[in-house]
């Protein structure tokens, strides 16, 4: 049942004789938000979203190159678009090679804000695959009343009845997207993510990255905060369990195999539902809803140029725009190392990706540096970090600047 909100008709097709109904029922009856329920199935109260594995993921820290915002943990929409860049092939950026980095650049723009999210339909084979489980109990139940063993008649049936509308009942909740809107006049929402193996830039105005950081799915179930009907459901569900456990000893052999194939067709459909993984699944109701954004993946081989490319792309805007990024906390959200030759790299950098237009040089050409021997280790380091910075310069000009990848906004 984890998925039958990714799916449109998916839940039309819960009716089945299903094994695990006490689990199911011991997961989805603590929704219910009551003294009757809670006595019943005890436990957390859970919203919607987090009981069917909607919310509830921690993404990667996120900073805004303009606004200034920095939220240290994002959401579960976050998590699930850095799993999805996890998926694209890279380009190489050639740089000088130590432990390779990933930037993947993210154009957001004309995100979906609809009442309710436009997830796919069910596809044809999963279709026909979902009638199998339905045709066999159902088969089984008019074999079973047909040589007249009602116990097993009436068990599988109850089965058949327990899933099915539950099926329907939990299904019926509507997926949406709760983001908040940015005041207006606010500038550009361009920042970045930062984790352990890369960095992902998000370009776009503030209310599409918005949607983003700080979005999350709500579904909007009737009936809510008790949520009387999942709680009959779970009731339901449990009932079953009891009843097939108390009373199928009591049917025929013929009964009993007829039971056990129902229940076997079943499992088989089950086992073809968990192989659908469902962060997947997510990832590509939220790819639908961001419009299918650009996403272009480069590997830097090293730190200091991903740095550097980075906050490249983030400096890059249009000549005549009023807004500029705090080029220095992007470095240091990548690079916090606070020593002499990373203080003096730093400021070097940061002359040049405050230039608009021209051509930049990371270089030590007209850059007087005072507490540096001519010939020191120090300086050495520096020219080092330095050439990585212009080989990240060059690389960004050519794959992104004279492909015209992302041009300014």
């Amino acid at each position: 049942m984890a998925t039958v909100h990714l799916y449109k008709g998916r839940r039309w097709f819960g009716w089945y004789n299903s094994p695990g109904s006490y689990t199911v029922a011991k997961r989805y009856g603590r929704l219910p938000n009551s003294r009757l329920w809670d006595a019943v199935f005890p436990g957390v109260n859970e919203e919607p979203a987090t009981t069917f594995g909607l919310d509830g993921k921690q993404g990667p820290k996120y900073i805004a190159a303009y606004s200034g915002t920095v939220i240290e943990q994002t959401g579960h929409i976050a998590s699930l678009l850095e799993s999805r860049t996890k998926e694209l092939e890279e380009t190489e950026v050639e740089t000088r090679r130590t432990t390779p980095m990933m930037v993947t650049v993210v154009e957001v723009k004309n995100v979906v804000f609809a009442d309710v999210l436009d997830v796919p339909w069910m596809s044809a084979k999963h279709a026909l695959l979902a009638s199998f489980p339905i045709v066999i109990s159902v088969a089984a139940c008019v074999l079973c009343a047909a040589v007249n063993d009602w116990y097993s008649c009436s068990l599988i049936l109850l089965g058949i009845m327990a899933n099915g509308l539950s099926c329907l009942v939990i299904g019926s909740a509507r997926l949406v997207l709760k983001t908040p809107q940015p005041a207006s006049n606010v500038p550009p929402g361009d920042g970045i993510f930062v984790t352990n193996h890369g960095i992902t830039v998000l370009k776009g105005e503030e209310k599409d990255v918005n949607a983003i950081t700080k979005g999350a799915f709500v579904l909007e179930m009737s009936g809510g905060p008790e949520y009387r009907a999942v709680g009959i459901c779970s009731l339901l569900l449990v009932a079953q369990f009891v009843l097939q456990l108390l009373l199928i000893p009591q049917a025929s052999l013929f009964g009993q195999v007829m039971f056990v194939s129902s229940l076997a067709a079943s499992w088989l459909y089950t086992l073809f539902l968990s192989s659908l993984e469902k962060e997947k699944l997510q990832a590509e109701v939220v790819h639908a809803m961001l419009a299918r954004p650009r996403m272009t993946k480069f590997q830097l081989n090293n730190r200091t140029a991903a740095a550097v490319f980075t906050a490249l792309i983030l400096a890059d805007r249009a000549s005549n725009s009023s807004y500029k990024p705090n080029s220095r906390k992007v470095l240091d959200s990548i690079l916090p190392n606070d020593t002499k030759v990373w203080r003096a790299w730093r400021l070097k950098v940061l002359q040049q990706l405050d230039l608009v237009g021209g051509v930049r040089k990371f270089d030590l050409e007209q850059c007087k540096l005072k507490g540096f021997d001519s010939e020191g280790n120090d300086k050495a380091l520096l020219m080092t970090l330095l050439h990585d910075a212009q080989q990240a310069y060059e690389g960004y000009v050519q794959e992104i600047v004279q492909r015209s990848h992302f041009p300014p906004l």
